[in-house]
């Protein structure tokens, strides 16, 4: 698949998510398996831009290209603006957020709530697309209720205004994130549209992928919540997809090793205090599959030190303190 000159190969993304797709998330992704990794949305009121979590947010340092950043809002000339600032911190792709069915958000008029004004939508995406001189995506769902599937509308309107590629989420915004994602409407969206059509929702395993590629015609896959530690699922998607066969079981070991590099890499971004917040929820995401995960989670649960949540990690998971020095030299 490209967008634009970018080559994603593989066809394999994973999606935004607000509080988990920050650089390290991203970092691992790529490294293993994911084509493309974008990143979380990036409000477009320039009030927020010199925050501390917008500079997290805009934080690539050392990350592969194409480096793809999501940005949220409602205004068009807002999001314009936006979208030059963060070409000008090193986006590769700019993706429009018109997917994200949050409250906070639908309540501004931003996310998935856009998709009732289908005028709006082409005056966003006009004015996104003649801002950079790089690719511009977007991100939607089916439409705006279960009653109101307007998803292939609102797709030909994107191609209209220059939009490189659209990932489809099979939910309307009514949905959130309940029910079973159809993808009859993201197959008609692939059939009303040249641009390349990337697919999200309910992948959960290689066999899924499989078959939603086949249901939608898509050119891609976007995985969200199934990449919740478990960044390796990209990999074993497209060796499925190349051999029909699964990769087998990483190690407990690995997934160990895997998890504390992933930690120091949080506490490098955020400092300590804040990196051992924000990696709770991701020791969480890695250890539910193994068995006495709840007891464990309770006994790490309100630990605030960096070594100290490290070191139990790496017992939980059977390595030696070795590993949390190499880790942190890394």
């Amino acid at each position: 698949m490209k967008i634009g000159t970018h080559v994603i190969e593989p066809a394999l993304v994973l999606a935004p998510m607000a509080g988990v797709t920050d650089r390290p998330f991203r970092m691992l992704c790529r490294r293993l398996g994911a084509g493309l990794s974008v990143s979380e949305m990036t409000i477009s009121d320039p009030r927020m831009w010199k925050t501390e979590k917008s500079r997290t947010r805009m934080d690539h340092v050392g990350e592969p290209g194409p480096v793809s950043v999501q940005i949220a809002g409602h205004d068009p000339q807002a999001l314009a603006d936006a979208a030059r600032h963060n070409v000008a911190h090193g986006a590769d792709i700019i993706d429009i957020n018109m997917g994200c069915p949050a409250k906070k958000v639908c309540k501004v008029d931003a996310g998935s709530a856009l998709l009732r004004d289908e005028a709006l939508v082409a005056r966003i995406c006009a004015a996104v697309v003649a801002a950079v001189p790089v690719p511009v995506t977007l991100k939607i769902r089916t439409g705006w209720s279960r009653s109101e599937r307007n998803g292939v509308a609102i797709a030909r309107i994107a191609e209209d205004c220059g939009i490189a590629a659209l990932a489809v989420h099979g939910r309307s915004r009514e949905d959130r994130f309940e029910g079973a994602a159809e993808y009859d409407t993201i197959a008609a969206i692939k059939q009303a549209v040249r641009i390349p059509v990337i697919a999200n929702g309910d992948i959960r395993t290689p066999e899924q992928a499989r078959q939603v590629l086949a249901a939608t015609g898509a050119d891609a896959l976007m995985i969200g919540r199934a990449a919740q530690g478990r960044p390796w699922f990209f990999r074993e998607i497209s060796h499925f997809l190349a051999t029909g066969k699964h990769l087998p079981v990483p190690s407990r070991e690995w997934i160990g090793r895997l998890l504390v590099e992933h930690l120091v890499a949080m506490s490098g971004l955020y400092g300590e205090a804040q990196g051992v917040r924000i990696g709770r929820k991701h020791i969480r995401w890695y250890c539910e599959d193994h068995p006495d995960a709840d007891a464990f989670w309770r006994s790490i649960s309100g630990e605030t030190c960096g070594l100290a949540q490290r070191r139990a990690v790496a017992r939980f998971f059977g390595i030696d303190d070795s590993v949390l020095a190499l880790a942190a030299a890394a």
